[in-house]
C-alpha cells in the first residue's frame, strides 16, 4: 500500500498538522515541507506527510527550482508517492512557475538586460532542453511579441533567421532581443552562438532591425552579449 491511514492528517497532533496551521496562521508560516505535505496529503508506513515531504527536498537540496525540474517517474522513486500524488506535486510547481511568468510579462518595457533575464527566466531558464525566442520591441521598448523561435535538444537548437524577421515586419518591430537557455548551466557563449548573432544582426541591418542584445539564460543568471560588447 502506498499509504498508511494512521499517518493521515487527521491523526497527526493539532500542532503537526499543516491544513490546520495554514488556516490558523496563514500560508507564510508554513515550511516548504509543509506546504507539499498538504499537497500529498499522507506518508507511508514508516514517516508522516511532512517527512516523506522534508526528504524529497533533501534530496534535491531543499530547492524548489530543483524539485520543478523532477519528473513523475522522478517523484515516484520516493516510497509513498504514488502516481496521484506525484501528478500534484507537479501540477502545483508548474503553477507557480506560470504565475512568477504572468508577472514578468505584465512589466513589458525593456530597460536593460536585467529586464530581459527577468523577463525570460521563468519561461527558459529552468528547462532541461535548449530553446530560442525572440523579443519584439517597438520604438518605446515595449514588447509587441515575445515568441519561441525553436526548441532543440540538451545541446543545441537550430534557428531560422527568415523566420525570425518575417515575424519582426509583420508586427512593424524596430528592435529585437534574442535569447535562448543553457540547460548545462555554463555561461560562456558557443562559437555557434556567436555566429548565429552576427548572422542575425547582419540580416537587421539590411532590414533596418535593429538586433539589441541576445542574451543566454540559466536557472539562477544570465549572459549579455551586449553588455560585454560583442553584438
Amino acid at each position: 500500500m502506498e499509504e498508511n491511514s494512521s499517518f493521515s492528517i487527521k491523526h497527526w497532533n493539532e500542532d503537526d498538522r499543516p491544513r490546520e496551521k495554514l488556516l490558523l496562521k496563514g500560508r507564510i508560516a508554513l515550511s516548504d515541507a509543509e506546504l507539499i505535505a498538504i499537497l500529498i496529503g499522507s506518508g507511508n508506513r514508516n514517516e508522516s506527510a511532512v517527512s516523506l515531504s522534508q526528504r524529497i527536498l533533501g534530496a534535491v537540496g531543499n530547492n524548489l527550482n530543483e524539485l520543478g525540474r523532477c519528473s513523475i517517474v522522478d517523484l515516484m522513486k520516493f516510497k509513498g508517492i504514488g502516481e496521484a500524488k506525484a501528478i500534484c506535486i507537479v501540477a502545483a510547481l508548474e503553477l507557480g512557475r506560470r504565475r512568477r511568468a504572468g508577472a514578468a510579462l505584465e512589466k513589458q518595457k525593456i530597460t536593460s538586460s536585467t529586464s530581459v533575464f527577468e523577463f525570460l527566466q521563468p519561461i527558459i531558464g529552468e528547462l532541461p532542453h535548449e530553446e530560442f525566442w525572440i523579443l519584439y520591441l517597438n520604438n518605446s521598448n515595449k514588447v509587441l511579441k515575445c515568441v519561441q523561435l525553436s526548441k532543440g535538444g540538451i545541446t543545441g537548437t537550430i534557428v531560422d533567421v527568415r523566420l525570425a524577421f518575417k515575424e519582426a515586419l509583420q508586427l512593424g518591430a524596430v528592435g529585437i532581443i534574442m535569447a535562448h537557455n543553457h540547460p548545462s548551466g555554463t555561461l560562456k557563449p558557443s562559437q555557434a552562438d556567436i555566429q548565429l548573432t552576427k548572422k542575425l544582426k547582419l540580416a537587421g541591418d539590411s532590414l533596418d532591425i535593429k538586433v539589441l542584445d541576445h542574451l543566454i539564460i540559466t536557472e539562477k543568471s544570465y549572459f549579455s552579449f551586449a553588455d560585454e560588447n560583442i553584438l
